[in-house]
C-alpha cells in the first residue's frame, strides 16, 4: 500500500539571493515594465523607478539609525508605500513586522512589544480606526519604540528625503526578514519569522506555477500584511517582472472589477468569498474581463461551483488553487494549468518544488496510506525559521525531523494530489464518528439558492456534537431551513444532515477573508441555549 508521502521536483534550483538582489536583477532585465500600479493613488512605477525608490527608502531607514536585524512595524491597508517598504526593509536588512490593519490597541501593543520594534510606520487611519490616536494610546508602554511615522505627512516626506546613498549591510539569503503574527483561537499570537530564502523562493515558484512573465499584470485585492498579498502577490510578480496592481486599500468588488478592466489585468487573486462577491456584483456583466487568463484562489477551501464560475464567467481558464500556511512561507501545494479539470477544482494540487509533504495519523504520527485522512505535514526550504523569541512554541510546531505540523486534515490520492478536508479542530465527532464539514458544505453549495455555506459542530448531550449549517442565500431566493434539509435527504448520510440551519447575511471573518468558525460556534451555543451541552462535552 502506497504511503501518503510526496516530494516536489528539484528543478529549477532554489534562488540563492536576497530579495533586494533579486529586485535589482529584475529591474535590469525589465527597466521599462510597470512594477507597481495603484489607480486610486495615481501611481505607476516602472521597475527602474521602483528599484531607485527602494534604494532611497532603504537609505532612509539607515539614516534613521536602523541596522540589519532591527524590527520595523508596518500598520496599513494596501497602498503603494506598503510595497515600497516591503522591499526597502529587505534591502536594508531590517526585519519587517506586518501589523494587521484590523488590530485594536491591545493587539498592536502586543505585536510591537513582542517583536521589539524600534520604528512603526502607519497609515493615519483605516475605516473607523484612528491609527494616530491608537498609537499614542500605547506608545508609552513600548520603551523599544523610538520612532513613529505616518504616511501622508510632512514627517514621512522628510524621512524619505533623508535617504541619500544606500549602504550594503552584507545580507545572507538565510537572514530573517519578516515577522507575521498568526492568530489562533486560544493563546497569544505567534510571530512566524521568515527569511529571504523562505519567501523569495516561494513567490518565485508560485509565479512560475501561474506562468508569469513581464507581460502579466496581477490584480491583488488580498491584504499585503498577509503572506497571500506580499508573497503570492508581490514577490511572485517581482521575481518574474510582472506588474503589481493595487485596486483599493481594502477589498470591494467594484474597484477590483474596474482595475481588471482598466489595466487589462491577466491575473486576479482572492479568497473564495471575494470571487463570490465579484460574481454576484449587480454590474458584473458590464465589465470586460477578457484579459484575464489566470490567478490564484487560496486562503480557505474553494467550493467547486465557485471555481467553475471563475473559469467560465471570468475567463480565468488557467486559475490555480494554492494551499499553505504562514509558517511555510506560505505555499506547499498548487494546482497546475495542465491538470485535469477534476483535479483543478477538487484538490489543492501537488507538492511544490523543493518541498516534501506527508499525511500522518494525528495520534500516532505514523504516515497513513494514500486515500486515508490524516494531518498534513510539510518540510523543506519554505518552513519558517521559527516563532520569534518563542523556542518552546516553535518546537511544538516543527518536529525533530523538520516537519511542520499544519493542523489541517488532508488526503493524498494515488497521483499525489492533496485534498484538504478540514482543520483537526474543526472536525466534528458525532456519536464517535468523524464528520468533515467540507464534504457537507460541498453538497449544500450545489443547492441553486445557496450563495455560500459553512458547517460547524455544536455541542450535543447525546451525540457529543451535532452539525449546524450557516447559509447565505442567493439574492432574491426564498430559502427555508426545512427545504435545505429535504435537499440533503437521500443524497448524504443521515448523520451528515445538519440538525440546525441558520440563514445569515454574512459570516464572521478575519480581514484576510477566513471564516472564523470558533466565533460561529460561540454564537450558536448562545442562540440555541446549548450551554449545558457545552459544559458536558468539554468537561
Amino acid at each position: 500500500m502506497t504511503a501518503s508521502v510526496a516530494r516536489g521536483p528539484t528543478s529549477p534550483p532554489l534562488l540563492e539571493q536576497t530579495i533586494g538582489e533579486n529586485l535589482r536583477e529584475t529591474a535590469r532585465r525589465h527597466p521599462g515594465a510597470d512594477a507597481v500600479i495603484s489607480p486610486q493613488e495615481g501611481v505607476r512605477w516602472s521597475y527602474a523607478e521602483f528599484d531607485e525608490r527602494v534604494d532611497r527608502a532603504a537609505s532612509a531607514l539607515q539614516a534613521a539609525g536602523l541596522a540589519k536585524g532591527d524590527r520595523v512595524g508596518l500598520w496599513s491597508p494596501n497602498r503603494s508605500e506598503w510595497v515600497l517598504l516591503q522591499y526597502a526593509t529587505a534591502r536594508a536588512g531590517v526585519i519587517l513586522v506586518n501589523v494587521n490593519p484590523a488590530f485594536r490597541t491591545s493587539e498592536l501593543a502586543f505585536a510591537l512589544r513582542q517583536s521589539g520594534c524600534r520604528m512603526l510606520v502607519a497609515a493615519p487611519s483605516f475605516k473607523s480606526s484612528d491609527y494616530r490616536a491608537m498609537t499614542e494610546e500605547v506608545r508609552g508602554d513600548l520603551p523599544a519604540l523610538e520612532q513613529v511615522l505616518f504616511f501622508d505627512s510632512p514627517e514621512w516626506d522628510a524621512f524619505l528625503a533623508a535617504g541619500t546613498t544606500w549602504e550594503d549591510p552584507g545580507l545572507d539569503p538565510g537572514d530573517a526578514i519578516n515577522i507575521q503574527y498568526t492568530s489562533g483561537t486560544t493563546g497569544s499570537p505567534k510571530g512566524a519569522t521568515l527569511s529571504h530564502r523562505n519567501i523569495l523562493n516561494n513567490g518565485f515558484f508560485v509565479g512560475k506555477g501561474c506562468r508569469f512573465t513581464a507581460q502579466d499584470r496581477v490584480c491583488i485585492p488580498v491584504p499585503f500584511y498577509h503572506c497571500f498579498g506580499m508573497v503570492l502577490g508581490n514577490l511572485a510578480c517581482t521575481t518574474h517582472g510582472a506588474g503589481i496592481v493595487v485596486p483599493a486599500p481594502a477589498f470591494e468588488p467594484r474597484p477590483v472589477l474596474e482595475a481588471v478592466e482598466g489595466e487589462r489585468c491577466t491575473a486576479l487573486y482572492g479568497v473564495p468569498t471575494m470571487f463570490i462577491a465579484e460574481l454576484a456584483h449587480p454590474d458584473f456583466a458590464g465589465f470586460d474581463l477578457s484579459s484575464l487568463r489566470t490567478g490564484i484562489m487560496a486562503g480557505s477551501p474553494c467550493p467547486v461551483e465557485v471555481m467553475r464560475q471563475v473559469i467560465d464567467r471570468m475567463h480565468m481558464a488557467d486559475v490555480t488553487i494554492c494551499y499553505g500556511m504562514t509558517e511555510t512561507s506560505p505555499v506547499s501545494t498548487q494546482t497546475g494549468a495542465d491538470d485535469p479539470l477534476d483535479k483543478r477544482v477538487g484538490t489543492v494540487g501537488q507538492v511544490h518544488p523543493h518541498v516534501e509533504v506527508c499525511v500522518v495519523d494525528p495520534e500516532t504520527g505514523e504516515v497513513v496510506p494514500r486515500g486515508a485522512t490524516g494531518e498534513l505535514c510539510t518540510r523543506g526550504y519554505s518552513v519558517m525559521l521559527g516563532y520569534w523569541d518563542e523556542p518552546k512554541r516553535t518546537a511544538e510546531a516543527i518536529d525533530d525531523e523538520g516537519w511542520m505540523h499544519t493542523g489541517d486534515l488532508a488526503t493524498m490520492d494515488d497521483e499525489g494530489y492533496l485534498n484538504i478536508v478540514g482543520r483537526i479542530k474543526d472536525m466534528i465527532i458525532r456519536g464517535g464518528e468523524n464528520l468533515y464539514p467540507r464534504e457537507v458544505e460541498e453538497y449544500l453549495y450545489s443547492h441553486p439558492d445557496v450563495a455560500d455555506v459553512q458547517v460547524i459542530g455544536v455541542p450535543d448531550v447525546r451525540y457529543g456534537e451535532e452539525l449546524m449549517a450557516w447559509v447565505i442565500p442567493r439574492e432574491g431566493a426564498d430559502l427555508d431551513e426545512d427545504a435545505l434539509r429535504d435537499f440533503c435527504r437521500g443524497h448524504v448520510a443521515r448523520q451528515k444532515i445538519p440538525r440546525y440551519v441558520k440563514l445569515v447575511d454574512a459570516f464572521p471573518m478575519t480581514v484576510t477573508g477566513k471564516v472564523q468558525k470558533f466565533k460561529m460556534r460561540e454564537e450558536a451555543i448562545e442562540e440555541l441555549g446549548l450551554q449545558e451541552a457545552a459544559s458536558v462535552t468539554t468537561a
